[in-house]
């Protein structure tokens, strides 16, 4: 079975890099991927307090991606839709589109109260909830329509024109992160956080859900085959040895960057309402459970995803799975994680290669072995693909 490959990406600080010289490391990285045949980088959006995210504004970046790659395709994973105007993202999709040629992908999420709280948005679950859905509703049909109305909650449009259109009809191909069955349901591709296992429950239900929904082998509007992937945390080094010891202390870091900054601010501000419900929220810190949010709308961050496998008892387990999420080893150890993955049915591998407080030489030594000696088992040549 041939897969397709992706990346993603939250770009974290890195201890004697400034700015500039991060951003410039990554595009070289992202120059790299380009070459190498990815489908496509993906890049998360995270907002003060949190510390893991460089690019909090994921189209500035992106514009930069759009110019230094030809071929490989690129989104957000996702936007947070509550913290963004529908016009606005309607205008940049746009012009991402257009300035890449055709290469845009779009990735939607709701993100969580406390990260609303500090935008200066209600610290509400349920108008978090409310403030997505309205925000993605009018951003579909905004992309799709010359001109625009909309009575909604948060905002209303009498027929304004839309200047802008992207040039993927009807538009860029969308994704829903973490929940495969309301990606499935809303006609979405999947990119899910775990292990190998709850892939394997994700893509059956993936494709149940798709199949009644939209029917047997139905296309995604782009007419496309509706992807399903597992987002893998993965050093690559010659032996076990070598790659466990750098990914071992960076998944620690990794974790910490994601949960503690933001928990901090909570406890230090007395602000105990983020500091409840954590086995509904995610890492522990967004709150009450949104009352609309439907129930498939479990927890399933890699800190959940964590403490389930933590649970588990049973046969020794294998030290370059760091946690049952993270791979660490050798091109022969990830090859054997390869074989297990293509038996999930999943057809999306999504590489994260520089987490935590890995190097940029880390990270390129590990896309230099993934590119050379496991990828080119597992993807169509153009040529075959051409015959």
């Amino acid at each position: 079975m041939a897969l397709q490959f992706g990346v993603f990406d939250h770009i974290e600080p890195q201890d004697g890099l400034t700015l500039k010289q991060s951003y410039d490391l990554r595009l070289t990285q992202i120059e790299k991927l380009d070459k190498a045949g990815f489908y496509a980088y993906h890049l998360a959006e995270h907002h003060s307090p949190a510390v893991h995210s460089l690019a909090p504004s994921q189209n500035v970046f992106l514009a930069a991606v759009s110019q230094r790659t030809t071929h490989l395709r690129f989104g957000p994973c996702v936007y947070v839709l509550p913290l963004h105007h529908p016009l606005r993202l309607i205008e940049e999709i746009s012009m991402l589109d257009h300035l890449s040629g055709g290469r845009m992908e779009i990735g939607v999420g709701r993100g969580g109260v406390l990260e609303a709280y500090f935008w200066g948005q209600e610290p509400d679950s349920d108008i978090n909830f409310a403030r997505y859905q309205e925000t993605l509703n009018i951003m579909r049909e905004g992309l799709n329509t010359e001109f625009l109305t909309y009575k909604g909650q948060f905002h209303s449009f009498d027929a304004l024109p839309m200047r802008l259109q992207p040039e993927q009809r009807p538009y860029p191909p969308m994704w829903y992160m973490r929940n495969a069955e309301t990606a499935a349901l809303e006609g979405m591709n999947t990119v899910i956080v775990g292990t190998l296992e709850s892939l394997k429950h994700e893509v059956v239900r993936y494709h149940e859900v798709w199949a009644k929904t939209h029917g047997e082998g139905a296309l995604t509007v782009q007419g496309q085959e509706p992807k399903i992937g597992l987002v893998v945390h993965m050093v690559l080094d010659e032996t076990d040895e070598k790659a466990i010891a750098a990914a071992k202390p960076a998944w620690d870091k990794y974790r910490w960057n994601l949960a503690a900054p933001r928990r901090m601010e909570a406890e230090k501000r007395g602000l105990t309402q983020f500091q409840t419900d954590t086995k509904e929220g995610g890492f522990g810190f967004t709150g009450a459970r949104p009352v609309q949010l439907p129930t498939r709308e479990t927890r399933k961050d890699i800190d959940a995803e964590l403490e389930r496998f933590d649970e588990q008892k049973g046969e020794k387990l294998d030290p370059t799975r760091l946690g049952g999420v993270a791979l660490a080893g050798s091109p022969d150890s990830v090859r054997r994680y390869m074989a297990e993955y293509l038996a999930t049915g999943a057809n999306y591998f999504v590489c994260s290669f520089q987490w935590g407080d890995l190097s940029h030489e880390t990270a390129m030594r590990s896309i230099d072995l993934f590119t050379k000696e496991v990828m080119p088992h597992y993807v169509i040549s153009k040529s075959a693909a051409a015959d």
